[in-house]
């Protein structure tokens, strides 16, 4: 090599140290799974990326690596498989709203749904209106807010003690579309209570617990995010299919007696409103 200039030799391992310098850059600005993910509704857009939940690997280690640390939850499908409520009238009907929706589990939504029950009948009792419209649809909302309204301006007050739920079972369930819809029975042991505006009992027995039986529908968009369910449609078995029987059962005022639980006077309303 002659003539002064650079040596080619240079020239080559210039261009090499540039290029190893280049990539050691890339290499440390990459996560390491100690980060922050910018992406925070990654998980949730899995599905719609074609990529099935869980598989994206975050830390950039092996997938089936990650997967022997997984713990087992509730509300996985064996778990599913073995409640009782599968095996009951509603089985096949879960089991759809399963295919649609792997996370359901029918004991968990149970279970949610018994709190809900308390919540609503405690808030139709205050008058708590913005604690409905959270848990129920527009129609029932609006049906029970009615009766609400209706309450108040007659002067009107109600208690109604919920003092346990002694059964709920899952009765019906299925799909219709993209929309999961399951139907509970619930046997509540409750006071209800209506005074006038001078505290006068006009209905009710302040010291009479009786038996009362709800059968509401709760519905939710399995391809929402939001895992919310809502309740559209209530009723009271006994007071419909019974008839003039129920006069002689020792639990037919609660359930026949419209205006003293909110869960039968605005439910059937609601039932009506709910379904179109």
């Amino acid at each position: 090599m002659g003539g002064g200039g650079i040596p080619l030799d240079l020239i080559l391992f210039a261009a090499l140290a540039l290029f190893l310098i280049f990539r050691l850059g890339s290499v440390l600005g990459k996560r390491t799974g100690h980060q922050k993910p910018t992406d925070i509704f990654g998980d949730k857009q899995g599905g719609e990326r074609g990529d099935a939940p869980g598989s994206r690997d975050r830390s950039g280690e092996r997938e089936d690596s990650a997967e022997e640390n997984v713990i087992p939850m509730p509300g996985t499908r064996d778990e599913a498989a073995a409640s009782p409520q599968m095996k009951g009238p509603a089985g096949s009907g879960l089991t759809q709203i399963k295919v649609a929706d792997p996370s359901f589990d029918p004991d968990g939504f149970l279970e949610g749904a018994r709190q809900a029950f308390e919540m609503i009948v405690k808030a139709y009792a205050d008058g708590e209106g913005k604690t409905l419209k959270q848990l129920l649809s527009k129609d029932v909302y609006e049906s029970f807010a009615a009766a609400i309204r209706e309450r108040e301006k007659a002067g009107h007050r109600m208690e109604d003690t919920l003092y346990g739920i002694d059964d709920a079972q899952i009765v019906d369930a299925g799909m219709q579309g993209n929309t999961a819809s399951v139907t509970v029975k619930f046997v509540s042991q409750q006071v209800n209570v209506t005074y006038d505006a001078e505290d006068r009992v006009i209905e009710g027995d302040p010291n009479g617990i009786v038996a009362v039986t709800d059968v509401w529908t709760f519905q939710r968009n399995v391809k929402s995010r939001d895992p919310n369910w809502e309740l559209v449609e209530t009723s009271s078995p006994e007071s419909e299919s019974d008839g003039d029987a129920d006069s002689d059962d020792g639990s037919s005022d609660s359930n026949g007696s419209s205006d003293s639980n909110g869960s039968h006077e605005s439910g059937k309303d609601g039932k009506s409103g709910g379904q179109g």
